[in-house]
């Protein structure tokens, strides 16, 4: 019996859709199953006859074998039945079950960094990178990249996070705008840490319009997406849209709930099913826990809602309500040790503490902070650090110590290009000069803020991003 040359993959787990199919490195190569077929029936003792039969002949298990004929699914089906073993170890030449395997364990890495330490998750994150590199299954490596991107956000790494997250991306191109907006929330923090703020908004409302637009509207995608917008609109001044984003994200955030017992019962259940076989089964019950896995990593972008919350009280006279908000967005951010964001929050509630009179407390915590953060990771809010100290120290008369810290943040804020942040030091620094006596340095000075308030583009943005239909 002749075997027409087909490219057939499968179906279930082995169908090959995406980026998370089975594909092999070997699976171009029309050698590659015959070269496995030939290898296994020696160490088996079988003949050529033996194998064929009774579907096939030894004339085309020799075509075969040496490379001339690519096998159809039912072919590599009858021939991994009389080998013993798998369709997929045969069609792949992977062991059995080391896709679904490996997701298993992306799954149980994916609750590390959601519910404990990115250090410990990062080292798991790396192995099972090199072990989906060494297997080339493309859709794990950005799995993993996705995860060691998130570790070194938190960890405060950036550049490692931005080559992972544009790794991730890379690998995803073919992929739907949701599978790819975790990479995209991703380098967007990563350049909004890096005090690179008009771009994170570029990135973020680019994507969120393009969600919005083309009928690809994912609640848990646009979640993502728009949390991650409030810190650079705040920022940059856009308090409206940060607003906004803020009311979006909390309309959606009761359809992405974090049911982590869930999350939990679908690894047990993937679990139960590898060891019966049932790996199309299983791979299902591991989509569905890393998709909750990944909606409790939402816990840190609902933690920016409180944040905004906290600063619009603040902006009210609300301050009471402020701290309320400011030490439930510190506290959430805090419980995942996401050290520069809960930096971020920490410098608004340094503020709410000082208007309030707790002088002493918010002292402390700016010290302690500008111990951590540095101009390459976080100078946005290393900046607005060194202004509240410099407003602290000019409160108590300490003139020459206010402005040391005037002029360091401003020096912060204009590598970071934090238009309304810097027009606001430069008066703050105006002020104090005047009050020295240096008119010239202060007239420079609100020169220099003038400036940063007229410079084209800096001040504004463009179009606000789409509304979902269904907002």
């Amino acid at each position: 019996m002749n075997e027409k040359r087909t490219t057939g993959r499968g179906t279930g787990a082995d169908s090959g859709h995406g980026p998370d199919s089975l594909r092999g490195p070997g699976d171009d190569d029309p050698g590659a199953v015959g070269r496995r077929v030939q290898r296994l029936r020696a160490k088996r003792g079988l003949t050529q006859r033996q194998l064929a039969e009774p579907a096939y002949t030894p004339a085309y298990i020799s075509t075969l074998e040496a490379g001339r004929v690519r096998p159809s699914e039912a072919a590599v089906r009858h021939l991994a039945d009389r080998l013993g073993v798998t369709y997929e170890e045969l069609a792949t030449g992977r062991p059995a079950h080391l896709a679904t395997d490996l997701r298993l364990k992306l799954v149980e890495a994916q609750r590390t960094l959601a519910t404990g330490a990115a250090e410990d998750a990062a080292a798991t994150y790396t192995r099972l990178l090199a072990e989906a590199d060494r297997h080339g299954l493309d859709g794990e490596r950005a799995t993993a990249l996705l995860g060691l991107g998130q570790c070194a956000l938190e960890t405060g790494d950036l550049p490692v996070a931005r080559g992972h997250f544009e790794t991730a991306e890379k690998l995803l191109a073919d992929a739907p705008l949701p599978r790819r907006a975790p990479a995209v929330r991703g380098r967007a923090v990563a350049h909004l840490l890096a005090g690179e703020l008009r771009y994170a908004c570029y990135l973020l409302e680019s994507a969120i319009d393009e969600l919005n637009t083309s009928g690809l509207q994912d609640p848990a995608a646009l979640l993502l997406l728009y949390t991650a917008a409030i810190a650079p609109y705040m920022d940059m001044g856009a308090h409206a849209r940060a607003a906004q984003a803020g009311e979006l994200a909390l309309a959606l955030a009761p359809q992405v709930s974090d049911p982590e017992l869930v999350a939990g019962l679908h690894r047990s259940v993937a679990r139960t099913l590898i060891a019966a076989g049932r790996t199309t089964e299983a791979d299902a019950s591991l989509a569905r826990a890393a998709e909750i896995y990944q909606q409790l990593q939402i816990r840190t972008e609902l933690a920016h809602c409180h944040w905004m919350r906290g600063y619009v009280h603040a902006q009210d006279g609300d301050l009471s309500g402020a701290e309320t908000e400011l030490f439930a967005a510190r506290d959430m951010l805090a419980s995942k040790r996401a050290a520069l964001y809960t930096a971020q929050v920490e410098v608004e509630l340094a503020d709410v503490l000082r208007r309030r009179g707790k002088t002493a407390q918010a002292r402390e915590l700016l010290h302690r902070l500008l111990g951590e953060l540095h101009p390459d990771r976080g100078s946005v809010h290393a900046g607005g650090a060194h202004r509240l100290l410099g407003l602290i120290h000019e409160d108590e008369g300490d003139l020459d110590s206010a402005e040391e810290h005037y002029v360091t943040a401003l020096a912060l804020l204009e590598r970071a290009g934090a238009a309304g942040d810097l027009a606001d030091i430069c008066r703050l620094l105006g002020d104090l000069l005047r009050r020295l006596g240096r008119t010239e340095a202060a007239m420079d000075a609100y020169r220099t803020g003038l400036g940063h308030r007229a410079s084209p583009g800096s001040t504004t943005l463009g179009p606000a991003p789409v509304r979902p239909p269904t907002a």
